[in-house]
């Protein structure tokens, strides 16, 4: 399998007067991906905006996003991230997540107490009509779409879709109607379950999702974080234990990576913890990533 290695900026590499910078020495060192988040509520802005400018400042580098499409128009959506696809030849990757679930986002987003995951399997496969070149008539998300056509189209067909999570029903929910599935805050061994189930319930739905296509994000440090860096990591796990969670050190990185690849897995992503709030210590950060994992891309 190909692995591929993907980083994900810190908030002081989103800032506008770096990004730039943050984005071409990315390209430079070989990095295969910028991966953003869609934090509806956060601080760091629409992941959409940000990758077209990143289209315009790189040539090589994939660009990576995690989508919030809850409160968003589809035929909009739609249409912009074909567009996106097409300005940057190819390069668009996509994985769709519901969102935090905090009351105050949902509200916002419009779906306060609606099924989300059903929402976004909805608009997956509306979206995925419209980027094939159909002509739809279809109601969704309260909206009514009578013989709507999208142009232009993605560059990209299919244009893929992961998602991600890790319970029994997001599991099933990547088998029946993901492209690859991406995940956060599991331990190898868990990742290889998961990955073990999805293929089993894809052939339940006599599918087939891509041995390739299967990848987790890893939160990493130099040095050990603070507990309050960690903090928001540690509930999302019963037993509260982050040692094949959270990579401190290059050499628990690499070998982090090494028995995730041995678990079926080889797309990562890679997020430093530390710096956060440093706009000079990214630079640091980025090539000590580059050091210690883009020797194991293939």
């Amino acid at each position: 399998m190909k692995t591929r290695i993907a980083v994900s900026p810190p908030s002081s590499a989103l800032h506008e007067d770096v990004l730039g910078d943050y984005l071409s020495e990315c390209e430079h060192l070989g990095f295969d991906t910028v991966w953003l988040s869609d934090i509806p509520l956060g601080a760091f802005g629409d992941p959409i905006l940000s990758l077209t400018y990143a289209a315009a400042v790189t040539s090589k580098l994939k660009l990576g996003a995690n989508i919030v499409p809850l409160g968003r128009n589809p035929l909009w959506l739609a249409k912009q991230l074909a567009q996106l696809d097409r300005m940057s030849h190819g390069r668009l990757l996509l994985s769709f997540v519901p969102g935090l679930g905090a009351p105050a986002e949902r509200a916002a987003l419009g779906y306060p107490t609606a099924n989300r995951g059903q929402i976004v399997d909805d608009m997956i496969t509306l979206m995925r009509r419209w980027w094939a070149g159909e002509t739809v008539t279809q109601e969704c998300c309260g909206l009514t779409f009578e013989g709507i056509a999208l142009e232009p189209l993605p560059a990209q067909q299919p244009l893929e879709v992961w998602l991600g999570g890790k319970a029994p029903a997001a599991l099933k929910r990547v088998a029946r109607i993901a492209d690859g599935w991406l995940t956060s805050v599991i331990t190898p061994l868990e990742a290889e379950r998961a990955r073990v189930t999805i293929e089993r319930h894809a052939v339940e739905f006599g599918r087939e999702v891509d041995a390739e296509h299967f990848g987790i994000s890893i939160p990493c440090a130099r040095q050990a974080p603070p507990e309050s860096a960690v903090a928001a990591l540690r509930v999302r796990r019963e037993d509260r234990d982050l040692s094949e969670v959270v990579a401190v050190g290059d050499v628990h990185l690499k070998q982090l990576i090494e028995a995730h690849q041995d678990a079926g897995l080889s797309k990562f992503v890679v997020r430093t913890m530390a710096g956060e709030n440093a706009p000079e210590v990214w630079q640091d950060d980025l090539r000590w990533l580059a050091d210690a994992v883009l020797p194991l891309q293939t």
